[in-house]
């Protein structure tokens, strides 16, 4: 293995880095595109009430799980990268996945066994008709979440092989799908409807990168070898410690759901349309950016100071298009909330979820360096305060959102929710090492200080010049003006860093 700052990459290799990165954020653009869509249905045809209160909560479980299934291709690339170097691909992938559905199998037969007292759980305060809706969908949803689980296994095997088309293709169209049958089927079966296109969506996004791997891979029974008892028992202490932050981090959110239940009807809706519009601006840079970079970090190796730079150069790509992203929403969220969502969104409550998406702006942030530092742990096999550091944080944001909900009522839970995923991802980098903490903070902090002011800049002055669309139009095309003459300080040598990743 090349020296740490020794790697060699040639023009193809860092066209292949960027295309690697062009395909899976496609896929997960389309993905996102497909959610809303089907949130925009949502809207129009169900409204903002008690019913889509307690659809939203159980989908809150589902968004736990598959973040969370997300975030551990992240964790599991690496070992999968390293036994595909040991010729023993395919024993590792058959413990990952008995281990995950040792999981997987028990929590569906207990939810679908006692749907009420689930639904009453993730619903709280909420009437009990949300706890029926809530309950009802929960029963397709965990089985929905199981599946795009092991999808994320699949396609962090196909990643070990520097493979990224086939599993990005299987995600695209899984939400495509469920896009589909949601439309097709909410007339006569109502909100249940969207349960139902989302095992679809499962179904779909574990077939397609399974099939590419057992094609690569040889014969089904190359699959089926190798994983004995303490394999597996080894792989789910694995996947154990591997999730308990990921699931941690969208435990916050679900813990935002029910501090937002209480501050209003309705409000459930909008935090929970506010979150999935702000992940999607994630989801598409930083995430992207993990998900390429675990393979090659891990044949390259880091130390502290490698790790920084990875981290910084990594937040200059994502955070440039967050900040174009909030910028946009903090000008038109409001007028075109209203107009996409329909008449239930309009006036004050599009406003509303328009200023969610920007006091979430703490927690995007926090959610992109998350992103790109979580899989730099098991690079390095730095994962021993991982268990105490989920359960801390967890603890943490319950006095950290009461006091902020009483400060500003639902747009306080937001802020909460960023708080409490900042100061996570510090007790990640100092898990990492005391130095990256420290590198990394200053870096970070630099590029927060530089995007934050060039998107007050650019959109806080359009808008006090022009009307809404027109401001926005204006306040990107000045945002990305302000960008490239700052690019010293650090966008082009991201640029550069990223292009050779592979």
């Amino acid at each position: 293995m090349p020296a740490v700052g020794e790697s060699k990459s040639s023009p193809l290799t860092r066209r292949s880095a960027v295309r690697s990165g062009v395909v899976t954020s496609f896929s997960y653009v389309v993905l996102s595109i497909a959610g809303a869509l089907a949130g925009v249905y949502l809207a129009h045809k169900f409204g903002r009430n008690t019913d889509t209160d307690g659809f939203l909560a159980a989908y809150g479980v589902y968004l736990v799980l598959v973040f969370g299934a997300q975030a551990f291709r992240m964790v599991v690339v690496p070992d999968l990268t390293r036994a595909e170097a040991e010729g023993r691909l395919a024993p590792e992938f058959t413990a990952y996945a008995i281990a995950f559905l040792l999981l997987g199998v028990p929590a569906t037969i207990l939810v679908a066994a006692f749907p009420h007292f689930f639904g009453e759980l993730v619903t709280g305060r909420l009437p009990a008709r949300a706890t029926e809706i809530a309950g009802s969908a929960l029963v397709w949803i965990v089985p929905a979440a199981f599946a795009q689980l092991l999808a994320a296994l699949a396609a962090s095997a196909l990643a070990a092989r520097d493979s990224y088309a086939s599993a990005a293709a299987g995600f695209a169209l899984g939400g495509l799908t469920s896009l589909v049958v949601f439309v097709l089927a909410a007339d006569q079966h109502g909100l249940i409807a969207l349960a139902w296109g989302l095992a679809a969506n499962g179904a779909i996004a574990l077939a397609i990168p399974l099939i590419a791997l057992i094609v690569r891979g040889g014969r089904l029974r190359h699959l089926t070898g190798g994983a004995g008892t303490f394999a597996v028992r080894k792989r789910l202490w694995r996947l154990t410690t591997g999730a308990s932050v990921p699931i941690a981090v969208q435990v916050l959110y679900l813990m935002a759901l029910r501090f937002a239940g209480a501050t209003g009807e309705g409000n459930v809706t909008s935090l929970s349309y506010a979150y999935l519009l702000a992940a999607t601006f994630v989801t598409a840079t930083a995430f992207s950016l993990s998900l390429i970079s675990a393979a090659p970090l891990t044949r390259r190796g880091l130390d502290p100071d490698t790790a920084a730079e990875h981290v910084v150069h990594s937040g200059w790509v994502s955070l440039a298009l967050v900040g174009a992203g909030a910028g946009i929403v903090a000008i038109i969220g409001g007028p075109v909330v209203g107009a996409v969502l329909g008449h239930a969104f309009s006036g004050k409550v599009g406003d509303q979820l328009g200023q969610l998406v920007v006091y979430l702006s703490p927690w995007m942030v926090g959610s992109a360096a998350f992103s790109i530092t979580y899989p730099l742990l098991f690079v390095t096999h730095r994962t021993r305060l991982l268990l105490p550091i989920a359960a801390a944080v967890i603890v943490i944001d319950v006095p950290i959102s009461i006091a902020a909900r009483a400060w500003a009522g639902l747009n306080g839970v937001a802020v909460a929710l960023g708080i409490s995923t900042l100061l996570l991802v510090f007790a990640l980098m100092y898990a990492l090492a005391p130095r990256m903490l420290g590198l990394s903070v200053v870096g970070l902090g630099r590029l927060a200080v530089i995007v934050g002011a060039a998107t007050a800049l650019a959109f806080g002055g359009a808008s006090l010049l022009l009307g809404a669309v027109p401001a926005a139009v204006l306040g990107a095309c000045v945002y990305a003006l302000l960008l490239v003459a700052v690019r010293q300080f650090g966008l082009s040598d991201a640029w550069h860093y990223v292009r050779a990743l592979h």
